[in-house]
């Protein structure tokens, strides 16, 4: 697929093409006003990574891409240009599913603030675009959504380099004790904690065990997931605060 140049050609020279990128499956994560006419896509792309994208003339009543442009619905993106800012050249729709709805919108709306503050553009990763998929697919059709989310959260750490050490004692080296209690710390893993620490931000052993494996059946396991990634990302996070966090706790409190 190409578009053709708008510049006109000189004497003998032929009309230059602008090269457009195949069409790659991607989920819009942010856009924003740019012109009276126009908007800048932040996209999350399987072989791309985070990209950014001016959709021009997109604001226009009767743009094609107007009603394309969706949050949390699989699209093919194609583009062209250099630098850090590419131009949106074509959206097609690959067959959508349920919109999000209430919570289900807010827990997306955290997946793609996420993304947008911890991952870098330009950086493919394709475990962590299945992953998020995965969960947007869940929310989507009103499965229970915790299992996907933690498994989104460990990814998203994991592909960026912080990958988790749960079954092995940071200290000892020796297997995770299922029988007793960690607390887990920052970028060196599971320390063991006397019988008066055990209430204090622990972990069980059976928990970080089942977390190492994915296995997301005991709800323990999920609440104590959920435990470990808030105090993980918050960290990595570096001083940033969540947008979407804050406002499900003041839904909460009404």
């Amino acid at each position: 697929c190409a578009a053709t140049a708008t510049n006109r050609p000189g004497p003998g020279r032929m009309t230059p093409r602008k090269a457009v990128a195949a069409p790659l499956t991607a989920f819009v994560l942010h856009s924003w006003d740019w012109s009276e006419t126009s908007l800048i896509v932040e996209a999350f792309t399987r072989d791309h990574g985070r990209i950014a994208l001016v959709a021009r003339g997109a604001r226009r009543p009767r743009s094609a891409m107007r009603g394309l442009l969706l949050a949390f619905q699989p699209i093919e993106l194609g583009w062209f240009g250099q630098g850090e800012m590419r131009t949106l050249a074509k959206v097609e729709w690959i067959g959508g599913q349920p919109l999000l709805q209430a919570r289900a919108l807010l827990l997306g709306y955290y997946m793609n603030e996420l993304l947008l503050k911890l991952l870098p553009r330009e950086d493919a990763h394709p475990v962590l675009f299945q992953a998020y998929a995965e969960a947007v697919y869940a929310l989507a059709i009103g499965e229970p959504s915790q299992a996907s989310l933690r498994r989104f959260e460990k990814t998203l750490l994991k592909e960026l380099g912080y990958g988790l050490t749960l079954d092995r004692e940071a200290e000892s080296g020796r297997q995770v004790d299922p029988q007793k209690r960690y607390a887990y710390v920052v970028e060196r893993g599971p320390i063991l904690v006397s019988g008066d620490e055990r209430e204090a931000e622990s972990f069980s052993g059976r928990a970080l065990l089942a977390i190492a494996q994915d296995d997301f059946s005991d709800a323990e396991t999920l609440a104590q997931c959920k435990q470990l990634m808030r105090t993980l990302i918050q960290h990595y996070l570096g001083g940033q605060r969540l947008s979407s966090r804050r406002v499900f706790m003041e839904l909460q409190e009404l």
